[in-house]
């Protein structure tokens, strides 16, 4: 039979090959949609491996082993709101452990460099950038070390008493492989902090699925009505139930197969296009999107397997009998029971506000499986839905048009609502992910960056690192600011002011917060009225005592006025510096030249400035923004081509019953009032509901993981949205002008 099988679906005339050419390329799209998606979800596991050597040294994430010593520091610097990550490192003997993506070790006065950042150097004045590492350039940091093909890394050579003087410098013997158990100061990157990242990518490549399993089983279900007709009159010339399902099953598998098997290539031809989204704020290297074996062979089997098991199900009636497809009766009406999984979906998310799970295993299976039952609710509740509405719609109206419409879906809702199942599914993953996107931006983006002034300003403070913290008190200072330091920051284009934060050990002007002294730090007045974002000094006085988180967490606060402490100008030049605050004319040049002249001066300390505190937030955010425009760019065209699937497929299958109303007088334009009815009113009405409970689902989402209340998305999500269904409607009245080449008198003789 299955040769046979193969012989009938190939040679159906033009009608078959079309149907097979449209098949394959249908599922050819979702299925390489699907493999991008499981591909996007690997490569942040990629990602992470890459970046745990960065956290060596970190409590947990570092073993022994009997190999010379690597004395280590590791911090963070920046270049114009980007992140460079820079290591310093000093061998003690030449078996000391090198870090990935090296060959050996830098020598003292060498460095080695990312790719990117070698370019950035290349494409930035010295001043700016390439002065803050001494030495010379003498490696390449290679790809099994970055995170990103735009990583900034570099690895500084030194000798040992330079790197092991770094506060917060510690000696190793191997290069950290784990996540470590605690940060403190000492972690770096989003292979400790992505969980977050992971949960909301875990749960929308989760709800990605569905519009793409949709989309396939549409496209599957072509010309159903016109194979049920072929089968039955193969069941009346002798044919058994068991050769009917062999042939059913051939015929959906052999496009199925090919789909897939084109589907891989679309999977392969969109890999460089997904590497280029910046998920965690960075592109992926494209070998990063791989897929698993399971994942891969999951796809290939399980797609064909899928559309022979729904042609099989398809053909239930003529396998029954023969003459049931002649014999069309009304099926059973969907009953209440199928809101069950929706609600239990919102209640499973909502006992999730309650009892949170502890664990990122617990909450992405939490939260995951409570988003795939609203999913399946919304797909198994929509066609009840669909019943109630039409028998409401029907009961109040009297135009032909729409009592034929309201009827046949009431008699009929499944397949009316087969037809917008994956726009519906595509509006409520829109919404929540909108909605829950939307809000972290809200939330997390307020503010980043402080207000004008502040970001014309540079502090110079020192490296905060485990052992540097004493009673609260951060430790580390310069005995001075030499004049040489002072004039090179003076000489930069665009420099405004420079105040130097002293200590101060007889805690003029401490005041208790809570339980601990708060220990201002000693500022001459001369020198706080050229930062005056800061505030300024009492009349008269001569030097101020400055709460030291005003210049360490770049706060503004221009009118406040800061209390006069008895000590004279000269003694406080005495005093060791703590931290140095400058203000230039905002240009990003001479920014990064101050930061440079800092950086080389005082190693033991980082220069930052506003935008800097904000810049890996900013990251994360943007990631979630572009992760929010895949969604909404990719479920929305996936639910289109779904929807003109479908309703070219039921037209093809009805095309019978429409050429006979044609030849009994019906006008073409009542049938195509008809037709769009049948589609529009379980869009609307599903459509609805779907974006009602996105938004419910994001709010109990948003409570529970984050304490967070849902923010309104912007006009971006309500244009997208309304654009998404009026293209919808357009889609269905697109079809329409096919009802007067299908429905001719041939139809009616040839049925």
């Amino acid at each position: 039979m299955i040769p046979f099988s193969l012989r009938l679906t190939v040679s159906g005339g033009r009608e078959a090959l079309a149907r097979l050419v449209t098949i394959t390329a249908a599922v050819a799209i979702g299925v390489g949609l699907l493999l991008s998606t499981f591909a996007a979800v690997n490569a942040l596991d990629r990602v992470n491996d890459r970046q745990r050597w960065m956290n060596t040294g970190a409590a947990g994430a570092t073993a022994t082993a009997p190999v010379d010593r690597l004395w280590w520091e590791a911090r963070e610097d920046y270049h114009d709101g980007r992140s460079v990550f820079r290591v310093e490192v000093a061998a003690e003997g030449p078996t000391a452990p090198v870090p990935p993506g090296l060959t050996g070790l830098p020598a003292p006065g060498e460095y080695a460099a990312s790719p990117a950042l070698q370019k950035l150097m290349r494409d930035t004045p010295a001043a700016e950038l390439a002065d803050r590492f001494p030495g010379r350039l003498a490696g390449t940091v290679g790809d099994a070390a970055l995170p990103s093909p735009d990583s900034l890394t570099v690895v500084v050579g030194g000798t040992v008493d330079e790197v092991r003087a770094l506060p917060g410098a510690t000696a190793v013997t191997s290069i950290a492989t784990t996540v470590p158990a605690e940060c403190d100061h000492a972690c770096f990157g989003a292979g400790v902090h992505g969980d977050s990242m992971l949960l909301i990518l875990t749960v929308v490549a989760g709800a990605l699925i569905f519009p793409v399993l949709v989309f396939i089983g549409t496209a599957t279900r072509l010309s159903a009505a016109s194979r049920e007709q072929r089968f039955a009159a193969m069941r009346l010339v002798g044919a058994t139930p068991g050769q009917i399902s062999v042939v059913s099953a051939v015929e959906s598998a052999v496009a199925a197969v090919a789909g897939t098997l084109a589907g891989f290539g679309v999977y392969f031809a969109l890999r460089p296009l997904v590497a280029d989204v910046p998920f965690t704020g960075d592109r992926f290297f494209v070998t990063d999107l791989g897929l698993s074996p399971a994942q891969a062979a999951g796809v290939a089997l399980g797609v064909p397997l899928a559309a022979a098991a729904a042609a099989r199900l398809a053909l239930r009636r003529v396998v029954v009998s023969p003459l049931g497809v002649s014999r069309r009766v009304t099926p059973k009406p969907p009953r209440a029971w199928r809101l069950i999984p929706l609600v239990a979906g919102l209640a499973e998310l909502g006992y999730l506000v309650v009892r949170h799970p502890s664990t990122t295993s617990g909450q992405s299976a939490g939260y995951l499986s409570g988003f795939v039952l609203v999913m399946l609710g919304l797909v198994i509740g929509g066609p009840w839905l669909t019943m109630a509405a039409a028998r409401a719609v029907a009961r109040r109206t009297g135009r032909p048009a729409s009592l034929i419409a309201m009827r046949r879906l009431a008699d009929d809702p499944k397949t009316g609502f087969r037809a917008v199942a994956g726009l519906v599914l595509a509006l409520f993953v829109t919404t929540a992910t909108v909605g829950i996107i939307g809000t972290i931006n809200a939330e997390r983006g307020t503010a980043l960056g402080g207000d004008a002034l502040v970001r014309k300003a540079i502090v110079d403070d020192p490296l905060l690192a485990g052992d540097s913290v004493i009673n609260g008190d951060v430790a580390g200072t310069i005995p001075a600011v030499s004049a040489d330091v002072a004039a090179q920051a003076r000489a930069v284009p665009g420099f405004e002011g420079m105040a130097l934060a002293h200590e101060n050990p007889a805690r003029l002007g401490a005041v208790r917060r809570g339980d601990r002294p708060l220990v201002p730090v000693l500022v001459r007045c001369s020198e706080l009225a050229q930062i005056p974002m800061v505030g300024h000094c009492a009349p008269g006085a001569a030097v101020a005592a400055v709460d030291r988180f005003q210049f360490v967490d770049l706060q503004s606060d221009s009118g406040h006025e800061w209390p006069a402490v008895p000590i004279s100008p000269e003694e406080v030049d005495k005093l060791p510096v703590r931290l140095i605050y400058a203000t230039t004319d905002g240009s990003t040049p001479a920014m990064e030249r101050l930061r440079t002249i800092f950086s080389r001066n005082y190693p033991t300390h980082v220069a930052r400035v506003a935008d800097d505190w904000a810049s890996e937030a900013q990251k994360k955010l943007q990631g979630w923004r572009q992760l929010a425009n895949v969604v909404l760019l990719t479920t929305l065209p996936i639910a289109g081509c779904g929807l003109a699937v479908s309703v070219v497929a039921g037209l093809s299958d009805r095309r019978r019953p429409f050429a006979m109303l044609r030849l009994t007088g019906a006008p073409l334009r009542l049938l195509q009032r008809v037709v769009g009815l049948e589609s529009a009113l379980p869009l609307l009405v599903v459509a609805a509901l779907a974006i009602g409970t996105g938004f419910a689902s994001a709010a109990l989402f948003l409570r529970s993981q984050m304490g967070y209340d849902l923010a309104s998305p912007g006009a971006l999500y309500y244009g997208l949205t309304s654009f998404g269904i009026v293209a919808s409607l357009g889609i269905i009245a697109s079809t329409l002008p096919l009802l007067r080449r299908i429905t001719g008198p041939e139809a009616a003789r040839n049925g």
